[in-house]
């Protein structure tokens, strides 16, 4: 592993740990050269998934991406940072486990909808109106009515 203070490849490892739900091992090393400390993360390597855009290209699936995007749909609300790092982590689990190598950008924000219908229904606009391109004031008004639809659904079951 190359130091990020000398560039060094000499490291030696002083602690590990289970990180992000046991899916990957969190290590924290030293550098043999400049004793300068970092951490390192070491995560299963999947096939990669390519993601159809909806202008057609396609390109390979960038959690960091997708994990921006929910950030900047829960700001001020009150959905920690950790709680997002577990959903994309779920999210990204869920489609490497698919037979199929592609997806399509659509189905991604669909299946973030799903969750954040269920965590926040500001959050939930926010994503809604980027992901389904809201043009005007009637895009935000049937989003808002699909979810009073919902809530009365489950009113009158319980």
């Amino acid at each position: 592993m190359q130091c990020p203070s000398c560039q060094n490849t000499d490291s030696r490892v002083l602690e590990s740990r289970a990180a992000d739900s046991g899916r990957s091992v969190r290590r924290r090393r030293e550098c043999l050269n400049c004793n300068f400390r970092f951490t390192t993360y070491e995560r299963v390597e999947t096939v990669p998934i390519t993601v159809i855009k909806k202008s057609g290209n396609r390109e390979i699936f960038n959690r960091s991406k997708l994990l921006e995007g929910l950030t900047r749909a829960c700001e001020k609300t009150t959905i920690g940072a950790k709680k997002l790092e577990l959903m994309v982590e779920d999210l990204e689990l869920n489609i490497q486990q698919r037979s199929l190598r592609e997806i399509s950008s659509s189905e991604i924000g669909e299946m973030v909808l799903g969750q954040l219908k269920e965590m926040s229904e500001v959050a939930f606009i926010r994503f809604a109106s980027v992901h389904r391109q809201f043009r005007g004031i009637s895009d935000f008004v049937a989003a808002l009515e699909s979810i009073n639809r919902r809530k009365e659904q489950l009113a009158s079951v319980t």
